[in-house]
């Protein structure tokens, strides 16, 4: 065969490689998608990945479902989708519980800045300090004024150990100079069911999780733990106002991907992401829980991430933070 027959012989392979790699690359996703997340049915991670599968589903043409896998502070979903093939197929609604808290404090089996390709940041919540409706305290000012009189009385509730309410609740009292007892749960949702009875005083949740019963008048808000006040607690003080500073912590959503999957299909769900965060209903829901709706992709999000995860590992080397 002459060169020159060669030649057009190697363009048409070539080509024909391209187009199939387009063709490939197109075709993404090709096959029903999951959206994992470590924490119970009803808290404010389960809400916003239901919004994130509702608006996914009809844009990628495929189901996409919301599994639960709740535990370890958020760090059960974190894993398996770190251990999942990485095709896209399956993507993580994270929390800064589970990537920038939990690691300095678990023995994890995977890890969370290696493992899991960030995609983009869905929201901002601040935290919010939160008593049952029926309890007597009407500020922070009122519980640390209560806590003094009765050191290691009082105990407070999170979602897990490691999470961002732990961190908050020991924040608390490392800025307040008092000592409340962590008592965890495997999720915000179940918390709230002891909160609400008076079986444990207090919890630092995040308004997206803690709005709902905030607004059915089932919680009463003392404070809330960000440097301004939040536009939909409009009454509620901030810590800071109250004379108690250093304890801000808020909660941060990120979506990722398992690490290794293909940058197209990591690109078509960057693009998706930012287009569904734009949309009215979305941006209204968010601002209803009482956060902001995320505005960094890529690598920008996952520079945001490394900063965080060494931030939080200060602060629970502060606190002394540990499993218990």
């Amino acid at each position: 065969m002459k060169l020159s027959s060669l030649a057009r012989a190697a363009g048409l392979a070539a080509a024909l490689l391209v187009a199939a790699s387009a063709g490939a690359q197109s075709a993404y996703p090709d096959k029903p998608l999951r959206i994992m997340v470590g924490a119970s049915p009803g808290g404010g991670t389960d809400i916003l990945a239901r919004v994130l599968a509702d608006k996914l589903s009809p844009a990628l043409k495929q189901p996409v479902v919301v599994e639960n896998r709740p535990g370890a502070s958020n760090t059960i979903a974190g894993e398996l989708t770190a251990r999942a093939p990485a095709d896209g197929a399956t993507l993580l609604l994270a929390t800064n519980t589970a990537q920038a808290v939990a690691p300095h404090i678990l023995k994890l089996k995977y890890d969370p800045l290696k493992d899991l390709q960030p995609v983009g940041l869905v929201a901002v919540m601040p935290n919010v300090l939160v008593v049952s409706a029926n309890s007597p305290y009407r500020s922070a000012k009122d519980l640390v004024t209560a806590m003094a009189a009765k050191p290691g009385g009082f105990k407070y509730a999170s979602s897990g150990i490691g999470s961002t309410q732990h961190v908050g609740g020991e924040a608390f009292n490392l800025a307040t100079g008092m000592k409340s007892i962590h008592v965890p749960y495997k999720g915000s949702s179940q918390a709230h069911v002891d909160i609400i009875s008076g079986e444990v005083d207090m919890m630092f949740d995040s308004t997206s999780s803690a709005m709902g019963q905030i607004r059915a008048g089932k919680f009463r808000a003392l404070a809330v733990s960000a440097p301004q006040r939040s536009p939909e607690l409009p009454d509620v003080p901030t810590l800071a106002e109250q004379g108690i500073k250093g304890a801000d912590v808020s909660t941060w959503y990120g979506l990722y991907v398992t690490a290794g999957t293909p940058r197209p299909a990591v690109e078509r769900l960057s693009a998706e992401l930012v287009r569904t965060l734009k949309l009215a209903d979305v941006q209204s829901r968010i601002k209803a829980l009482g956060g902001e709706p995320g505005t960094v992709t890529g690598e920008p999000f996952a520079a945001m991430n490394r900063q965080e995860f060494d931030h939080y590992g200060q602060l629970v080397r502060d606190a002394n933070i540990k499993a218990e």
